[in-house]
């Protein structure tokens, strides 16, 4: 039995999901008339309160088109150092939007306000360059998935308004926050200028995330997926896919959330394993003793059926998803600890 541990982007479509792609009405998304698309586009805007949505091959893709949307060339973005738009998009900050990166560093990931303060650049210093758009993560993936809420988003987005500050949200595991908070999904659209969703983590599609903003900032964004190659044709095969996952699979990451705590607890029982970051959502890291490299763990875990990821020298990642079973769970204590 392998036990793929290495992200939720693993999954495979069910059977429901599949049935639900191959029979989707198609047509050509570059011209505006496939259908399935665009009633993916306007559920996703009704479901956050905003005025319209973009279909996208992946999340690097809507938060890159955020940015280029947002920013002019020689503007600064405000993330966090452990962010993924700085640390897994490619250096996609310069290249596509020509804009500067000031990282502070928050405690696992997450942005306070008074932090983001401190990086906010004198607009009249013709030295710096303006600052313009503050992007946070949520969940945050490399701070082992811990998530805000929205009165910590409020009091950014305060900050934000107080300097004329644009804030986007990167919401790959966006859903998974939810779950936790309870929180409804307009308060993101009343709080956030832009929002990135993913569709393909979590939700278990196989392809796709969504940008969503005002009307005249999709219609801006459309014309940059364009320019990158990223227009395509019959996508409601994919649209579909996001349609079923959203209507059915945002519940039961509850699921993934409370398996992730049971491996976290297996793994309190493995030697090798020095510490734990708190779980809060579907993701678990843990730090291994500086004798062991995370590389050579992984490849010794690898050998025992488990695949986990490398997350730092002397880190290992374990994500839960909709493919992984009790089952499976139960076999990973049977290999860790007997």
């Amino acid at each position: 039995m392998l036990i793929d541990l290495r992200s939720d982007t693993v999954t495979q479509p069910t059977p429901a999901m599949r049935e639900a792609m191959f029979s989707a009405e198609l047509g050509d998304d570059v011209l505006g008339d496939d259908p399935t698309v665009n009633a993916l586009e306007a559920k996703a805007a009704a479901l956050f309160g905003m005025e319209a949505a973009l279909f996208c091959a992946s999340g690097t893709m809507t938060n890159q088109l955020a940015i280029r949307t947002h920013c002019r060339p020689g503007d600064d973005v405000i993330c966090d150092y452990l962010s993924h738009v700085y640390q897994y998009e490619g250096g996609g900050i310069s290249v596509n939007a020509l804009a500067s990166v000031s990282l502070p560093k928050g405690e696992r990931g997450k942005l306070r306000p008074d932090l983001i303060r401190e990086y906010i650049y004198n607009p009249t210093d013709p030295h710096k360059p303006l600052s313009r758009l503050v992007v946070i993560e949520n969940t945050v993936n490399k701070g082992g998935g811990c998530y805000y809420t929205v009165p910590e988003i409020a009091a950014i987005r305060q900050v934000c308004d107080e300097h004329g500050l644009i804030l986007h949200l990167d919401g790959a595991r966006l859903f998974n926050a939810l779950v936790e908070t309870g929180e409804p999904t307009e308060a993101y659209g009343q709080l956030f200028h832009s929002i990135s969703i993913c569709l393909s983590k979590g939700l278990g599609c196989p392809v796709g995330s969504l940008l969503l903003g005002s009307a005249d900032f999709i219609r801006q964004a459309r014309r940059f997926r364009k320019l990158m190659g990223g227009g395509w044709r019959q996508a409601g095969f994919l649209a579909a896919a996001g349609i079923y996952a959203l209507d059915h699979h945002v519940d039961r990451l509850k699921i993934d959330h409370a398996r992730a705590r049971k491996i976290g607890q297996i793994l309190e029982q493995v030697p090798e394993v020095e510490s734990i970051l708190p779980i809060d959502t579907n993701i678990v890291i843990f730090q291994l003793p500086e004798t062991i490299l995370a590389t050579d763990y992984v490849s010794k875990l690898e050998t025992m059926g488990i695949r986990g990821v490398a997350f730092g020298k002397h880190q290992v990642r374990f994500v839960t998803h909709l493919d992984l079973t009790d089952e499976h769970v139960d076999q990973l204590a049977t290999l860790l600890i007997s």
